[in-house]
């Protein structure tokens, strides 16, 4: 009687591959601190780590959080700065390149925040805020 070679057997979860890790391509705390700790695991015992360069080491850690921190809390500053300026534009009539790239002018009239960019809702399209190149203050037709 003929047998067949086992293989592996993925699909039933019998056995599954192992787990493919990706290298991080950020280098945030995390990676920093891991250096720090294989560092100091790793160093001569007749030669120690130099404490001053311990605590330049442990002063990079504490600024390169500090500017991460920054950068996030620029980002939403940034988002929330965004939101008034669209919500702003409600009732005023606005110029924007519309999606063939000419000018087109309208009022607008709802704001929508599902987006990273708010969408201005100008007549019954939906234009991104950043698409909004002029606001002339009174709503047209009026």
């Amino acid at each position: 009687m003929p047998t067949n070679p086992v293989g592996a057997v993925g699909s039933t979860g019998l056995t599954s591959p192992a787990p493919v890790r990706q290298p991080k391509q950020v280098m945030d705390s995390s990676v920093f601190m891991n250096l720090l700790v294989t560092q100091l695991q790793n160093q001569d015992p007749s030669s120690p780590m130099d404490t001053n360069a311990m605590i330049e080491q442990t002063t990079q850690l504490a600024m390169m959080e500090k500017l991460t921190q920054m950068a996030s809390d620029s980002a939403q500053g940034l988002t929330v700065q965004q939101r008034a300026a669209a919500a702003g534009l409600i009732g005023k009539a606005v110029t924007y390149l519309a999606a063939d790239g000419t000018q087109a002018t309208g009022t607008a009239s709802a704001v929508s925040y599902k987006g990273p960019t708010p969408m201005v809702t100008i007549g019954d399209a939906a234009i991104p805020l950043d698409a909004i190149t002029g606001i002339t203050g009174a709503p047209t037709g009026s």
